[in-house]
């Protein structure tokens, strides 16, 4: 299984370069694998809110690693780089978490190499826990299965590994799974730009689908499990991910098709009572008019683009998580792992 792990394991977004922060141009790909050094906190947050990194883990670790880089400018650095990292992303409760890691770090000593070693933790420790829930999701999925994912969980969007895409990793490694496929995720397109690279680039048997061909494709029988990851778990087992996740959500419940959720426990969040109570980010509606930079809408039409939506527990058969399983989540349950 070291040797699968390894096989399945070649990429890394976040790089730590001791007085800068790389980052593979998620915006590029598949096409150009292009890095882009931020060599200060403002650097790392235009990233994280410009995508160049995203996926909710890395966008947690891209944040530590920017509070580094303000810690080797000063106090005041520090002061004025916490709350415009904290704003880059509103959704993703990993990036608040980090934030809030390091502002911990902070406190306890203002030694710039604490903070280094509290960034490096999380990175390594989202690692850690990538290959722990790829091994526990896969032991859910049966034999020779069908499974569907929705935008990238995947090394881009982690330490490395992915949450979802670490499932699925884990199952073609068993011989559990025959085929996987990939929503093209609109707008921006992460399903078919960067699921569908790593896959390919990982010799992983994958078909691509328009996002309106879930439902039908869930008919024909192919599908027996949907894999997904998470932006935010609410303390009910509410689960805010990328938009398109809820109507999946739906249509493998009528089609008797399983749901899993993956995802680390520091995108658990039990403050939040419940999935009404999650902020759903909207982005410029100019995301919808365009592709590739030219626009596709007529003149004097105009979009509404939420870049997330929010599965009621209802939907979900189990929450994975580092910790174990949550199998039928509810705040009972979610209660028991996470308290």
């Amino acid at each position: 299984m070291t040797e699968d792990l390894s096989r399945y394991d070649s990429i890394r977004a976040v790089l730590w370069r001791g007085d800068r922060l790389r980052l593979l141009d998620q915006r590029r790909l598949p096409f150009v694998e292009d890095y882009i050094d931020c060599t200060t906190p403002d650097d790392v947050a235009t990233a994280i809110r410009d995508l160049v990194v995203r996926g909710a883990p890395a966008i947690g670790i891209a944040a530590a690693w920017g509070v580094v880089l303000a810690g080797q400018r000063g106090r005041d650095a520090l002061a004025d780089a916490l709350p415009r990292l904290r704003a880059a992303r509103p959704t993703a409760v990993n990036l608040m978490w980090a934030l809030d890691r390091m502002q911990g770090a902070i406190a306890d000593s203002p030694d710039v190499q604490a903070l280094v070693r509290e960034a490096q933790a999380i990175q390594d420790e989202d690692l850690a826990a990538n290959r722990r829930m790829g091994a526990l999701g896969a032991t859910l999925l049966g034999e020779r299965v069908g499974v569907m994912t929705h935008c990238n969980t995947g090394s881009l969007a982690t330490a490395g590994y992915g949450t979802a895409l670490g499932v699925i990793r884990a199952g073609v490694a068993a011989g559990r799974i025959e085929r996987v496929y990939a929503g093209e995720t609109r707008p921006w397109l992460q399903g078919a730009r960067l699921t569908m690279w790593e896959l390919v680039r990982d010799g992983i048997p994958a078909t691509l689908v328009a996002d309106s061909a879930a439902a039908h494709l869930m008919k024909t029988g192919a599908v027996q499990w949907v894999v997904v990851g998470a932006d935010r778990i609410a303390a009910n087992g509410d689960t805010a991910n990328k938009i398109g996740t809820y109507q999946l959500a739906i249509a493998a419940r009528h089609h008797g098709v399983k749901f899993m959720v993956v995802a680390p426990s520091s995108t658990v969040d039990m403050a939040t009572p419940s999935g009404e109570a999650i902020e759903i980010e909207l982005r410029d509606p100019g995301e919808l008019l365009t592709y590739s930079g030219q626009r596709t809408v007529v003149d004097g039409a105009v979009a509404w683009n939420p870049v997330f939506d929010v599965t009621p527990a209802g939907l979900i058969d189990a929450i994975v998580t580092e910790r174990g399983i949550i199998e039928h989540p509810d705040a009972a349950r979610m209660r028991t792992l996470f308290t």
